[in-house]
Protein backbone atom coordinates (compact mmCIF):
# COMPACT_ATOMS: atom_id res chain seq x y z
CA UNK A 1 0.00 0.00 0.00
CA UNK A 2 2.73 2.48 0.97
CA UNK A 3 4.75 1.65 -2.12
CA UNK A 4 1.63 2.07 -4.24
CA UNK A 5 0.85 5.43 -2.58
CA UNK A 6 4.43 6.56 -3.11
CA UNK A 7 4.30 5.50 -6.75
CA UNK A 8 0.91 7.11 -7.34
CA UNK A 9 1.99 10.44 -5.88
CA UNK A 10 5.57 10.54 -7.11
CA UNK A 11 4.66 10.17 -10.76
CA UNK A 12 4.00 13.48 -12.44
CA UNK A 13 0.40 13.74 -13.55
CA UNK A 14 1.24 15.28 -16.91
CA UNK A 15 3.19 18.18 -18.31
CA UNK A 16 -0.02 20.18 -17.88
CA UNK A 17 -2.88 18.66 -15.93
CA UNK A 18 -5.18 21.69 -16.19
CA UNK A 19 -7.40 20.78 -13.24
CA UNK A 20 -8.87 23.79 -11.43
CA UNK A 21 -8.96 23.36 -7.65
CA UNK A 22 -11.29 25.98 -6.17
CA UNK A 23 -12.14 24.49 -2.77
CA UNK A 24 -10.71 22.23 -0.08
CA UNK A 25 -13.21 19.60 -1.24
CA UNK A 26 -11.70 19.72 -4.73
CA UNK A 27 -8.23 19.24 -3.23
CA UNK A 28 -9.54 16.35 -1.12
CA UNK A 29 -11.01 14.68 -4.21
CA UNK A 30 -7.87 15.36 -6.29
CA UNK A 31 -5.73 13.70 -3.62
CA UNK A 32 -8.22 10.98 -2.69
CA UNK A 33 -5.43 8.39 -2.37
CA UNK A 34 -4.27 10.15 0.80
CA UNK A 35 -7.43 9.20 2.71
CA UNK A 36 -6.46 5.54 2.92
CA UNK A 37 -2.73 6.04 3.50
CA UNK A 38 -1.32 4.49 6.67
CA UNK A 39 1.50 7.06 6.84
CA UNK A 40 1.55 10.83 6.66
CA UNK A 41 2.30 12.04 3.15
CA UNK A 42 3.07 15.69 2.35
CA UNK A 43 2.18 16.76 -1.19
CA UNK A 44 2.62 20.02 -3.10
CA UNK A 45 0.37 20.87 -6.01
CA UNK A 46 2.08 23.13 -8.55
CA UNK A 47 -0.26 25.68 -10.11
CA UNK A 48 0.23 28.00 -13.07
CA UNK A 49 -0.63 31.71 -13.18
CA UNK A 50 -4.29 30.80 -13.89
CA UNK A 51 -4.45 28.53 -10.81
CA UNK A 52 -4.57 25.38 -12.92
CA UNK A 53 -2.66 22.27 -11.89
CA UNK A 54 0.68 21.74 -13.58
CA UNK A 55 1.55 18.66 -11.52
CA UNK A 56 1.66 17.26 -8.00
CA UNK A 57 4.67 16.01 -6.06
CA UNK A 58 5.12 13.83 -3.02
CA UNK A 59 7.57 15.79 -0.87
CA UNK A 60 7.71 13.61 2.22
CA UNK A 61 6.43 10.24 3.36
CA UNK A 62 6.51 9.94 7.13
CA UNK A 63 5.23 7.82 9.97
CA UNK A 64 1.70 7.31 11.23
CA UNK A 65 1.90 10.63 13.09
CA UNK A 66 4.37 12.89 11.30
CA UNK A 67 6.18 13.74 8.09
CA UNK A 68 9.39 15.76 8.03
CA UNK A 69 9.17 18.70 5.66
CA UNK A 70 11.91 21.14 4.70
CA UNK A 71 11.32 24.29 2.59
CA UNK A 72 13.97 23.33 0.02
CA UNK A 73 12.20 20.00 -0.62
CA UNK A 74 8.86 21.78 -0.95
CA UNK A 75 10.04 24.48 -3.35
CA UNK A 76 12.44 22.43 -5.52
CA UNK A 77 9.69 20.75 -7.60
CA UNK A 78 7.67 23.98 -7.70
CA UNK A 79 10.59 25.91 -9.17
CA UNK A 80 11.36 23.10 -11.63
CA UNK A 81 7.76 23.04 -12.85
CA UNK A 82 7.56 26.83 -13.21
CA UNK A 83 4.75 27.13 -10.66
CA UNK A 84 3.31 30.55 -9.82
CA UNK A 85 1.22 29.24 -6.94
CA UNK A 86 0.94 26.13 -4.83
CA UNK A 87 -1.47 24.32 -2.56
CA UNK A 88 0.07 22.28 0.24
CA UNK A 89 -1.65 19.14 1.46
CA UNK A 90 -1.00 16.29 3.80
CA UNK A 91 -3.00 13.57 5.43
CA UNK A 92 -3.61 12.56 9.01
CA UNK A 93 -3.94 8.75 9.13
CA UNK A 94 -5.76 9.12 12.48
CA UNK A 95 -8.72 10.53 10.54
CA UNK A 96 -8.77 13.85 12.40
CA UNK A 97 -7.91 16.79 10.15
CA UNK A 98 -7.15 19.04 13.15
CA UNK A 99 -3.75 20.69 12.67
CA UNK A 100 -0.93 20.09 15.11
CA UNK A 101 1.23 22.94 16.39
CA UNK A 102 3.96 21.64 14.06
CA UNK A 103 1.53 21.76 11.09
CA UNK A 104 0.86 25.44 11.79
CA UNK A 105 4.54 26.22 12.36
CA UNK A 106 5.76 24.65 9.11
CA UNK A 107 2.90 26.25 7.16
CA UNK A 108 3.90 29.70 8.42
CA UNK A 109 7.55 29.01 7.55
CA UNK A 110 6.58 27.86 4.05
CA UNK A 111 4.36 30.92 3.50
CA UNK A 112 7.35 33.15 4.39
CA UNK A 113 9.68 31.14 2.14
CA UNK A 114 7.14 31.31 -0.68
CA UNK A 115 7.05 35.10 -0.44
CA UNK A 116 10.83 35.17 -0.87
CA UNK A 117 10.75 32.63 -3.72
CA UNK A 118 7.87 34.35 -5.53
CA UNK A 119 5.60 31.29 -5.28
CA UNK A 120 2.44 32.10 -3.35
CA UNK A 121 0.96 29.43 -1.12
CA UNK A 122 -2.80 29.55 -1.57
CA UNK A 123 -3.79 27.04 1.12
CA UNK A 124 -2.72 24.07 3.19
CA UNK A 125 -5.34 21.33 3.27
CA UNK A 126 -5.19 18.57 5.86
CA UNK A 127 -6.98 15.40 4.80
CA UNK A 128 -8.43 13.03 7.38
CA UNK A 129 -11.94 11.61 7.34
CA UNK A 130 -12.80 15.09 6.05
CA UNK A 131 -10.65 17.94 4.77
CA UNK A 132 -9.68 21.05 6.71
CA UNK A 133 -8.42 24.19 4.99
CA UNK A 134 -6.05 26.24 7.12
CA UNK A 135 -7.07 29.26 5.02
CA UNK A 136 -10.80 28.78 5.59
CA UNK A 137 -10.23 28.06 9.29
CA UNK A 138 -8.26 31.32 9.58
CA UNK A 139 -5.34 29.52 11.22
CA UNK A 140 -2.63 31.00 8.98
CA UNK A 141 -2.29 34.28 7.09
CA UNK A 142 -1.94 33.36 3.42
CA UNK A 143 -1.83 37.03 2.38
Amino acid sequence: MVLQLHTDLAVKEAAYDGTLLTSPEHVEAYLSELKSAAQEAFVVIALNAKNRVIEKHLVSLGTVSSALVHPREVFRPLIQSGASYTILAHNHPSGSPSPSCEDLKITRQLIAAGEIMGIKILDHVIIGNTALSLREAGLCNFG
